[in-house]
């Protein structure tokens, strides 16, 4: 018995023997990735405490997103996957970013926007074996250093940039003559925010009331800088887009921080905003600091369908150049009307067909530069006598007479592709004796979508002109505008007014004259249009504008 006992003991050894043997060749052969698989499956006691096998280990993790022992990765797990998992945090803190959620029993913290994680932090005690000079050592220079101090703490992150999607920061306290070689504090792999690409079809589902009807508001704000009113509409109402005015510019400078600090406080909220203007050529221009481009008119009047291309080129990279990413242009309007107060050179001519032909092309060359452009004013404002800024025009035509001048354009450029149309504040009295076009339903629904199979985003006029403003209460006019088939309402007025239409289509909404259904089919063509033309929260970087304007010199010598 005892030389079986001795036997069976000799065989084990040897066996073990062979596997150690074994796993070292193995390991020794294969690259560092290959190695941190291996140890993570057989770690020996040196490697569980090995410091470059831990930044190894936490390199390879965070190329995917991730951190060890950590089960969800940054920029896919949803906030509620977390919840679900690991149930209520005990802190949230706002930040700059986002909100901050702890879990100190786990030594982690989340940093999320709107149900989706972007940080991840460890604090894990493993990350007390790894010093300064075991990351530079291991993983080389850094991509940038930074440095944080405050009352409490000095610190210094390393920022090693992974790829397109993710850093990997290490955050030490910062290097002194007494502790030259500080342990680390802990890690965070970060995915940029702004960056995030927004899965709409299923992002609806996650949002609320409040965000939905935000997000079919067009607002007007006031001042050259962000004010606490500015603010109060984009996080406490979620307005989906910003219109501005020549009021709003005194700069390129100045627009461009107005534009870029918008885009700051909006940075909480999962989807960006759509950042629109009025910039035609011509006489309507909003832009400062800009050669002056020449009107519809003239380039109608030249018949010159690559001029009219050029143009769109040149207002397309305009909007670009200050941070905007909508221009409602352009007019393509018949001027069949020579008394017409309001369109006159604003329109190609009195010529459908030519209306048509470079309304269009001016349209394409904003769409081929990624600038939404918004043809209007539906169904036709050229054979107006009446300016809708100052009162309601009427225009008594049948459906038929305007199948023949007015719509033409309009039903070309739905052919060819148009993405927004904006409805003009105009009666006709054969179409509709009640409403005026931008609050009709058999204009909006029966002509617009159903007879011409429009599906894009259809956005009002503003709503604070004398036409509307002037005969209906603005929340008033803003329901039945929804009811009729509208898009994005959109109001330049005060901020009381702004808000008082957003507590309207809600209370319209919750008393059931406006169904949820018909709010989510617009909010589904508003995000649709968002993802199409990728509308993000990034920064705008200064431009030389002297650039534009060299390209308006020699198009309009």
């Amino acid at each position: 018995m005892k030389k079986l006992y001795l036997t069976l003991s000799i065989i084990t050894i040897l066996l073990i023997s062979v596997a150690v043997i074994f796993g070292k060749n193995l390991i020794e052969s294969q690259t560092t990735f290959e190695k941190a698989k291996v140890i993570e499956r057989f770690p020996t006691e040196k490697q569980l405490f090995d410091p470059n096998i831990l930044i190894q280990n936490i390199f390879r993790e965070a190329t995917e997103g991730r951190i060890p022992k950590v089960p969800f990765t940054a920029g896919e797990a949803r906030l509620d996957d977390v919840l679900t998992e690991w149930g209520e945090p005990e802190k949230e803190t706002p930040s700059g970013d986002g909100k901050y959620i702890d879990y100190p029993t786990k030594l982690v913290t989340f940093g999320h926007i709107n149900h989706t994680i972007f940080d991840v932090r460890s604090f894990s005690k493993d990350l007390h074996l790894i010093h300064f000079e075991d990351i530079t050592q291991s993983l080389g220079k850094p991509s940038e250093q930074r440095y944080y101090k405050d009352s409490q703490i000095d610190q210094i992150i390393l920022v090693y940039e992974l790829n397109d999607a993710y850093q990997l920061k290490w955050i030490l306290p910062r290097p002194t003559k007494k502790n030259p070689n500080p342990v680390v504090h802990h890690i965070s792999v970060y995915t940029d925010p702004s960056k995030l690409k927004v899965n709409y079809e299923s992002f609806l589902a996650t949002m609320s009331l409040d965000e939905k009807i935000g997000q079919m508001i067009m607002a007007g704000v006031e001042g050259t800088i962000p004010t606490k009113q500015t603010t109060n509409l984009i996080e406490d109402y979620k307005v989906g887009g910003v219109i501005f005015f020549s009021k709003n510019f005194t700069s390129y400078r100045q627009s461009i921080d107005l534009v870029n600090g918008i885009k700051r406080i909006n940075s909480i909220n999962k989807i960006p905003l759509l950042l629109s203007v009025d910039q035609e050529g011509g006489r309507v221009t909003r832009l400062p600091g800009l050669e002056k481009l020449p009107t519809n008119k003239d380039i109608g009047l030249q018949n010159n369908v690559e001029l009219s291309s050029q143009i769109g080129t040149i207002l397309a990279q305009e909007l670009e150049a200050y941070g905007l990413n909508m221009n409602y242009a352009p007019v393509v309007d018949v001027n069949s009307n020579p008394k017409n107060p309001v369109i006159g050179d604003r329109s190609f001519g009195d010529n459908p067909t030519l209306v048509s032909k470079l309304g269009i092309q001016t349209m394409k060359a904003m769409q081929d530069e990624h600038i939404i452009p918004v043809i209007k004013h539906f169904p036709g404002h050229g054979d107006t006598e009446a300016d809708s800024h100052l009162e309601l025009p009427r225009i008594d035509k049948s459906l038929k007479e305007l199948h023949e001048i007015e719509l033409v354009p309009f039903i070309d450029a739905i052919e060819e592709g148009a993405d927004v149309v904006m409805v003009a504040h105009i009666l006709f009295d054969k179409l509709d004796s009640k409403y005026p076009s931008s609050m009709s339903k058999p204009i909006i629904t029966d002509l617009l979508r159903k007879e011409l199979n429009f599906d894009g985003v259809v956005i009002t006029d503003d709503m604070m002109m004398k036409a509307i403003a002037g005969n209906y209460g603005i929340g008033e006019a803003a329901v039945q505008s929804v009811k009729a088939g509208s898009d994005i309402i959109l109001i330049s007025g005060e901020y009381e007014d702004i808000v008082s239409t957003i507590k309207a289509l809600k209370s319209a909404v919750e008393n059931g004259e406006i169904s949820k259904e018909r709010i989510d089919d617009s909010v589904k063509r508003i995000l649709s249009l968002k993802d199409k033309y990728d509308i993000n929260h990034h920064q705008i970087e200064y431009q030389d504008i002297q650039k534009i304007n060299d390209q308006i010199k020699d198009v309009v010598k």
